[in-house]
């Protein structure tokens, strides 16, 4: 942003996070800008929705179950260039509209007002601001922290600034080229993340197929998805390795609210990227725990998610989760010998199994995979402890390089979101002018 200059004189005004704006800009009440679009009666229009991330969609591009009302009389109207907001406006539920569409009534539709100079482009950019959520945040009223619309009666009352029309569409311009820019800089590092994923898995496969070694002698298998493997390696199914292999259920007594007294209920929900998380957060009674003896965790177990979306992932209980409970979602596996933990844990990342777990899920309401199926899973295994070592180090090592590569990426997206944010803001804002 170092070529945008601030404009040539300022107002001092009171204001939201802004104490002035350039001296042809206006402060004007939302009252006097928009006013509420109330039309029905199409029920066969396009059925629209509003997305945090990408303002006014079709439902149709939405990757989510379609909870609309069958009776669509009553939904609204929205036209070709609408501001459409949502029940989560102070989130970013908000946005230009591009479709000629209905909504459901709890949207609020808004229109320009007639004679009024504005792009409403320009609304959208300053609408889905941290400063306007934040602004509309202490403007709003309702029941509860997490039940806060921003009805019309509260919209209308609020304030926006407005350039000269010819502003507005500079601004309008620029920032429709610069987030064409981002979104495309920030498609490249996510489909490089996914890339740098897949080799992670790749190393895994290599190292549980054909050992560490590249002089090591092969021999071929009769299992289809491994050809061959180290001639001096078993072929171990996975009970035969396990002490137990079991899953919890769910007590009535679950619940978020005994932190203090209660006893750690570990789902499917706190396993994410490989690791058992602390949120989010559920416990069961004492009491409840003594009774569900058999699903009693300990150090070292083996947590896989055998139903639901995240079937497949699998994490390391460590010792500070201690004591701790499982659900009917989650499978424990406790190995006999701990020199097999860490190399059961990657060999339960490898694209092998994953697609394995898949092919064997119960498909019904939700994937299911059976115990049976998860105990006569298959394990290239090297009998000698030593060699288990190397193999599980050689995929640390490379892993630890790939994450650099994952984390830096990752933060170059991040850097380049908090750049957009510094760009929209100063620009609608008027601490800076395009050249």
């Amino acid at each position: 942003m170092a070529n945008l200059k601030p404009y040539n004189k300022y107002n001092p005004i009171v204001y939201d996070y802004v104490n002035q704006l350039p001296e042809d800009w206006r402060l004007l009440p939302n009252i006097a800008i928009f006013q509420e679009r109330i039309e029905r009666g199409k029920e066969d229009y396009e059925l629209l929705s509003i997305s945090i991330s990408k303002g006014v969609v079709k439902q149709s591009d939405m990757n989510k179950k379609d909870i609309s009302s069958p009776d669509k009389s009553n939904y609204k109207i929205v036209r070709v260039g609408d501001i459409a907001y949502g029940m989560e406006f102070r989130k970013g539920a908000v946005g230009y509209s591009i479709y000629e569409g209905i909504v459901s009534t709890v949207y609020t539709i808004l229109k320009p007002r007639k004679n009024n100079e504005i792009n409403p482009r320009f609304f959208h950019y300053v609408f889905r601001t941290a400063y306007y959520k934040n602004y509309i945040w202490r403007n709003v009223y309702g029941i509860g922290e997490h039940f806060l619309p921003c009805r019309f009666t509260h919209f209308k009352r609020m304030y926006s600034i407005v350039p000269p029309l010819d502003i507005q569409n500079s601004i309008v311009e620029y920032l429709d080229k610069k987030n064409n820019e981002i979104d495309k800089f920030i498609r490249n590092k996510e489909r490089l993340i996914e890339l740098l994923e897949e080799t992670k898995k790749d190393v895994i496969d290599t190292a549980f197929t054909k050992g560490i070694n590249p002089d090591i002698e092969l021999k071929e298998t009769d299992i289809d998805w491994l050809s061959n493997m180290p001639s001096h390696w078993n072929l171990k199914r996975l009970k035969f390795l396990a002490k137990i292999i079991s899953k919890g259920s769910t007590p009535s007594t679950e619940g978020r609210e005994m932190a203090n007294a209660g006893i750690r209920f570990i789902k499917a929900e706190n396993i994410f990227k490989s690791k058992v998380t602390e949120k989010p957060a559920f416990f069961i009674d004492k009491i409840t725990h003594s009774i569900l003896k058999r699903s009693q965790l300990q150090e070292n177990d083996l947590l896989f998610v055998i139903a639901g979306a995240t079937i497949g992932k699998v994490a390391i209980l460590p010792k500070e989760y201690l004591p701790a409970n499982t659900n009917q979602a989650v499978s424990f596996i406790r190995l006999k010998k701990k020199e097999d933990v860490e190399f059961c844990y990657y060999w339960l990342h490898s694209k092998f199994i994953t697609t394995s777990i898949w092919l064997k899920a119960v498909t019904s309401a939700q994937p299911n995979l059976a115990m049976e199926d998860l105990g006569n899973l298959i394990i290239p295994y090297p009998s000698n402890n030593e060699e288990k070592a190397e193999i599980v180090q050689y995929i640390q090592n490379e892993h630890s390089v790939i994450d650099i590569a994952i984390s830096k990426a990752q933060q170059e997206i991040t850097s380049i979101k908090e750049y957009r944010e510094a760009l929209i803001t100063d620009l609608v804002t008027g601490k800076r002018k395009i050249n």
